[in-house]
């Protein structure tokens, strides 16, 4: 089957996928992104039930509202020339051992709070983290990831940021070492310690021996500066996957939603294009997979890579899986200052990883009342990449003891809720219970995994690049981090490879100014 050159194939629609697609067919490409589900939008997309919308995945958002921003997802909408209406917030909610207590962003974040409850001392840790971290800071944004390309371009593209690069050498140099590398030099207190353990397993799924100092390094950049607030989609997520499908559908892209691709097709060394599971073959000259690193191999037909880079790539460590619990509840009597976010901890000394010990919930209706019915609130509770999926492995979801299990493992779920709404079970009005085999079946994802769990220690982030010529990568699976900022950077890197440079440069000029 002879592939067709211009024409690019994309596997999957996740926030990565579209934000590659999208620039693709701005750079002139004919994209078709191929996806299993019935909408678009991977781990990001948004579902109603009964006149409540839902995300199914991210809920928190920063570097969005304004442009000029270090965040790579909100270059890739100025470059498609889409927009997302913001609602901006500063103040979350926090129930851990230490307390109740909401905190917000900001350049003196923290301080009032680690003043009442662990002194003046931890204050003036947390000041000494702050200032190591300035200059990490800087040599974390000094290269916007849309001027990287895979190729010698690279070399024209980054040009314009090469003085600030030299000037942030040494801090660049210390990036990729271990986060811990720059806690063990700042901090001593237990508290601060385990509140940056938390951070980065929120950001990276690792804790901070395992996270990057440049993964840190941007959160603090964009966090902790004067002024800074958090960002919400009107709309919910389901609004910004909606503006990335504008994006690839004004530049004559094509999304196929129900279209499961069941095998990429390999000729003569190179990938060709994709069979769908209906039967019908799609040529390409390039395939892009968002799907994950073990889901990818699976696609591919055997010997297609070499042996070598297909066991490297299997023994791949993954991220665990969620529970989730979505509800629309009767929100007569709340608090008026109930917060769009809120976060427990239940014991930092079983670690911050331990199963269900960190559980994170988003109540964005009140930012955005169009979410709900009137009077009511739409809630996502979730354990971020902390439920094993070994617990779940082989039920049937129909079966009495898979329902058993739901009510039994969604109970922390509740009870941290209830530290929140203490009369929640009474206000429910839908309820659904997400599983490890929930995130399996919808997000088309290897054990209902985040993505990999690769810590900075063991090494970087494979990248888009294969050895199979015609077959590159996006998404979790590519770039370090787990979150929308990781998964839009790769995106454009991967887009921009196969551009030319003069294409970049004025992707550059209209993301970037």
């Amino acid at each position: 089957m002879a592939a067709i050159p211009s024409a690019v194939i994309v596997v999957g629609s996740g926030i990565g996928g579209l934000c590659c697609g999208a620039l693709l067919a701005r750079y002139g490409y004919t994209v078709t992104v191929c996806e299993s589900h019935t909408i678009p939008g991977g781990a990001a997309h948004g579902f109603e039930r009964q006149g409540f919308n839902f995300d199914s995945g991210p809920s928190l958002y920063s570097g969005m509202s304004y442009r000029a921003s270090t965040n790579p997802l909100r270059h890739v909408l100025d470059a498609l020339g889409e927009t997302v209406t913001w609602a901006n917030y500063d103040t979350w909610g926090v129930r851990i051992p230490e307390g109740d207590f909401d905190t917000i962003v900001g350049s003196d974040q923290f301080c009032d709070v680690l003043r009442t409850r662990r002194g003046e001392a931890a204050v003036q840790e947390w000041r000494r983290l702050q200032a190591a971290m300035v200059p990490l800071g800087k040599a974390a944004t000094a290269l916007p990831p849309a001027a990287l390309r895979l190729d010698l371009g690279v070399l024209q593209t980054a040009a314009p940021y090469a003085w600030n690069l030299l000037r942030y050498a040494p801090a660049l140099t210390r990036s990729s070492q271990p986060f811990s590398t720059v806690l063990d030099r700042t901090v001593s207190d237990p508290f601060l310690r385990h509140w940056m353990n938390m951070l980065c397993f929120l950001l990276s799924g690792l804790p901070a021996e395992g996270t990057s100092t440049a993964e840190m390094a941007f959160m603090f950049a964009e966090w902790y500066r004067p002024g800074v607030t958090l960002d919400y989609p009107i709309g919910g997520s389901a609004a910004l996957v909606d503006a990335l499908v504008r994006g690839l559908k004004k530049f004559g892209g094509t999304l196929r939603l129900g279209a499961h691709v069941k095998e990429i097709l390999v000729d003569q060394g190179r990938a060709t294009g994709v069979l769908l599971r209906s039967g019908e073959t799609l040529q390409a000259g390039t395939v892009i997979s968002n799907a994950s690193v073990w889901d990818t191999l699976a696609l591919l037909p055997e010997g297609a890579l070499p042996q070598a880079f297909v066991d490297q790539r299997q023994a791949t460590p993954e991220c665990d899986s969620f529970m989730h619990l979505h509800l629309g509840i009767d929100g007569a009597g709340l608090p008026p200052d109930l917060a769009c976010h809120y976060i427990t901890v239940d014991d930092w000394e079983l670690g911050i990883t331990a199963p269900q010990n960190l559980i994170v919930m988003s109540i964005p209706s009140v930012l955005d009342p169009s979410l709900a019915p009137p009077g009511k609130h739409t809630i996502h509770v979730y354990t971020p990449a902390n439920e094993p999926y070994d617990l779940w492995q082989g039920l049937d979801r129909r079966s009495a003891d898979y329902a058993e299990l739901k009510a039994v493992r969604s109970q922390p779920l509740w009870q941290a809720l209830e530290r929140v709404i203490p009369d929640i079970r009474q206000r429910v009005e839908v309820e659904l219970v997400g599983t490890p085999l929930t995130h399996e079946r919808f997000l088309r994802c290897h054990r209902g995994s985040y993505g990999p769990a690769i810590s900075v220690q063991d090494g970087l982030f494979p990248g888009p690049k294969t050895p199979l010529e015609g077959l590159l990568c996006v998404g979790g699976s590519t770039f370090p981090g787990i979150g929308l900022p990781a998964v839009a950077a790769c995106g454009l890197i991967t887009a921009n490879t196969l551009a030319s440079v003069a294409q970049q440069r004025q992707m550059l000029r209209d993301a970037l100014g």
